[in-house]
């Protein structure tokens, strides 16, 4: 796995200031992707244990609210896993604060994926520019869902976020 950037204090992703990670590769290729800089896969830089270890010190501080995941493409095949480790090894160190992850994939086409033993919010679907909305919180097209991940592992049903504009 490769990515394109970390932000240490991020707050127009998700809740609160974040710490931000911008996973390299996506075969989407959403027209007007606010991040096409991240689709190539060789792009970017290597992600390796640093890197988490990296994210881990970053969020050390109790400013930082939790950690956002997104892309490229964070859930695609190449990146998964090491996207997973990072969560894991995020949510073991500080259980308290939240992830969230960006993804063009449906959740429900990922359902029993690992990730979700570690993430609280997953931003699903592909960005459609025919759909974009100023006005929405997190998302950029109305076909987009903020799924509260716990809440629809506990219910075995996609449950969407409390509190989100829509």
């Amino acid at each position: 796995m490769r990515y394109n950037k970390i932000r240490k204090m991020d707050i127009s992703n998700g809740p609160g200031v974040r710490v931000s990670i911008f996973v390299q590769g996506c075969t989407f290729n959403c027209p007007n992707c606010f991040n096409p800089e991240t689709h190539d896969f060789k792009g970017g830089k290597e992600f390796i244990d640093e890197t988490i270890n990296h994210i881990l010190e970053l969020a050390n501080n109790p400013q930082i609210k939790g950690l956002s995941i997104l892309g490229g493409e964070p859930l695609h095949p190449q990146n998964i896993e090491g996207v997973t480790k990072l969560a894991k090894a995020f949510k073991e160190k500080y259980p308290a604060k939240n992830i969230w992850v960006w993804s063009g994939f449906l959740y429900d086409n990922l359902v029993g994926s690992e990730i979700f033993n570690y993430i609280d919010v997953l931003v699903d679907g592909q960005y459609k520019d025919e759909l974009h909305n100023f006005l929405l919180q997190y998302r950029g097209s109305s076909n987009q869902r903020v799924i509260d991940i716990p809440s629809t592992l506990k219910n075995k049903k996609v449950t969407l976020l409390e509190g989100i504009t829509n």
